[in-house]
């Protein structure tokens, strides 16, 4: 029986790290490494990909959703998707892994799907398999690699990490609802063209009854305006030093002075947000 190891990449921190860990302490195997490409990921993100495909020597696949956003928008009635209606996840991430490991498997090939799910990560589930023959396999837990560990492996291999990690916590669309108020005043200072195109999406969605915001209970046309920003500022600011007193430093953990996002706002990444897309 033919055996296929799969690794899917985000374009995030710890999936990276996994395909760096798995070339380095796994390389007998024969790993392909792919990511979905919903059409609307961060361009730091392709980026990203081009420094990890330089590392591992080989291409990452594209998998390339046969409709697109927009396409599924007008599906499900112009309703935005949100954390409790995930279909984005669902379209634009899943189906096409399905799609493509739909005839390996009909050929009766075992499927080994490999997922960055850490040590340190209790409550978090890879996908959930509904072939006896695919299997997940989620080697940072098993093998004890926490998120001091990811950002090691990363650091060490001369990978480094992503760098929307400047201004922004997670990967996945450039208007992913999981986004912090904060992180949507950035996108619209660094990508203004995609603010723009939220924006618009928001619009129409809201024109046909949509229940949901791209940011909970406030449309971007009002987090723009100038005054808006400012209080969106020094509210994160606030919390930044709210954070900074709570904790004391730690000289072993010097990355830990780099606060992240989901941190200042008292967000366990563990949980909520789609494990396929951010991972």
């Amino acid at each position: 029986m033919l055996e296929r190891h799969l690794l899917g990449l985000s374009g995030g921190r710890d999936s990276a790290a996994l395909a760096v860990y798995m070339r380095q302490t796994r390389p007998e195997l024969d790993i392909e490494y792919f990511f979905t490409d919903t059409g609307e990921e961060l361009p730091e993100v392709h980026e990203f990909l081009g420094r990890l495909e330089g590392f591992l020597g080989k291409p990452i696949l594209r998998l390339n959703p046969r409709r697109d956003f927009e396409f599924w928008l007008k599906e499900y009635n112009n309703f935005l998707p949100s954390a409790q209606t995930r279909w984005c996840t669902r379209q634009l991430k899943l189906a096409p892994f399905e799609e493509w490991t739909r005839p390996m498997l009909a050929k009766g090939e075992r499927v080994f799907s490999y997922v960055a799910i850490r040590s340190d990560e209790d409550y978090r589930e890879g996908y959930s398999s509904k072939n006896e023959n695919l299997k997940i396999v989620l080697p940072f837990r098993g093998d004890g690699i926490d998120k001091a560990g990811v950002m090691e492996i990363l650091e060490s291999s001369g990978v480094g990490l992503p760098r929307y990690y400047e201004w922004r916590s997670r990967s996945g669309c450039t208007f992913c609802f999981f986004q912090q108020k904060i992180e949507w005043v950035r996108l619209r200072e660094r990508h203004p063209a995609a603010f723009e195109e939220a924006k618009a999406l928001e619009k129409t969605a809201i024109e046909h009854g949509s229940p949901f915001t791209w940011t909970k209970g406030e449309p971007l046309t009002d987090l723009e305006k100038p005054e808006r920003i400012v209080s969106i500022r020094k509210e994160y600011d606030a919390r930044i030093a709210r954070t900074k007193a709570r904790r004391p430093r730690n000289p072993l953990r010097p990355w830990e002075e780099n606060q992240e996002i989901d941190e200042i706002y008292g967000v366990d990444e563990s949980n909520g947000s789609c494990n396929i897309c951010h991972k």
